[in-house]
């Protein structure tokens, strides 16, 4: 059963790698691009694969949930994984060390997840008396590279937990 969860959580990250790999993506640069047409269609794809990559770490806790025989039980969050099975738990140990890890994917989702559901800030226009004040946008990266690097660290940690539970 777990296993149809472990297939889910690796199609959506084939959709995300998808959404990277777009050749306007790929060819990311840090430049913008020349059109407003394609700088849509680089937000939408960055956008979509934040939201895969977001949705498939949540199907990787109901993933583990199953791996412990829960199986009407659909956990949202790390802290409703670990009231469902347990502090104790190896994989709930994992995910709480990669929480607290500054640049694991993991903490990165957590940034991501804020950014993406609040609106962008005002941004102050430029004029003669302000011209000297450089803002540079908070947040963080999200780069088509720092997307892949997540993702490649999402998939090896489900590759990981599939090929462990798999064995018994």
């Amino acid at each position: 059963m777990a296993s149809q969860w472990y297939s889910l959580v690796s199609q959506k990250l084939f959709l995300a790698r998808t959404l990277l790999e777009t050749p306007e993506l790929a060819a990311d640069t840090g430049t913008l691009a020349n059109t407003s047409e394609q700088r849509l269609q680089y937000e939408a794809a960055t956008q979509g694969s934040i939201e895969l990559l977001l949705r498939a770490r949540k199907i990787l806790l109901v993933m583990i949930a199953r791996f412990y025989q829960k199986r009407s039980e659909e956990p949202s969050s790390l802290a409703e994984l670990a009231s469902l099975i347990g502090e104790q738990a190896t994989e709930v140990s994992q995910l709480r060390a990669l929480e607290q890890e500054a640049g694991s994917w993991w903490n990165y989702l957590d940034q991501i997840e804020i950014t993406q559901s609040r609106p962008p800030a005002a941004r102050k226009t430029v004029n003669a008396e302000n011209i000297i004040a450089v803002s540079a946008e908070a947040g963080p990266d999200r780069s088509t590279q720092s997307l892949m690097k997540a993702l490649n660290a999402i998939k090896r940690f489900a590759d990981n937990l599939e090929e462990q539970h798999g064995e018994w």
